[in-house]
């Protein structure tokens, strides 16, 4: 059995800020997948302990931000002992290029997990061309 003290852990890592935030606090940048099928790229990204109405998910121009706030009074009488899970805000941005149908983009949040689907549009799509 491998002892605690061995183990390497995978820090969260810290957003580095390029501007001021309004809300005080540590944002990190949540671990993210993205994936692709022919009609779509997919996000999904880790958000623990962040509730539906904490989410701001904004699109300016081809910037496409996400901003998740946790509650950290849900963890002020926690007295860590051992922590991998550091507590905080998360932040992430992406800049979109034309082949992503912009006013299809949907999200959805479970589990503390954000899925977001960002279409392809129609030009980006996979076709078949036929032989006259």
């Amino acid at each position: 059995m491998t002892e605690l003290h061995d183990l390497k852990l995978q820090e969260k890592k810290e957003l580095e800020q390029r501007e001021e935030k309004t809300v005080p606090g540590t944002y990190y940048s949540p671990y993210t997948d993205i994936y692709e099928s022919a009609d779509a790229l997919t996000v999904v990204m880790e958000i623990p302990g962040v509730s539906k109405d904490t989410i701001d998910i904004r699109l300016d121009k081809d910037e496409l931000t996400v901003n998740a706030e946790i509650n950290t009074q849900n963890y002020s009488d926690f007295q860590p002992v051992y922590t991998e899970y550091n507590i905080g805000h998360f932040s992430r941005s992406f800049i979109l290029n034309s082949k992503v149908d912009r006013e299809r983009i949907e999200a959805h949040v479970a589990d503390g997990v954000l899925t977001l689907t960002l279409p392809k549009a129609e030009e980006a799509k996979p076709r078949r061309i036929s032989i006259n």
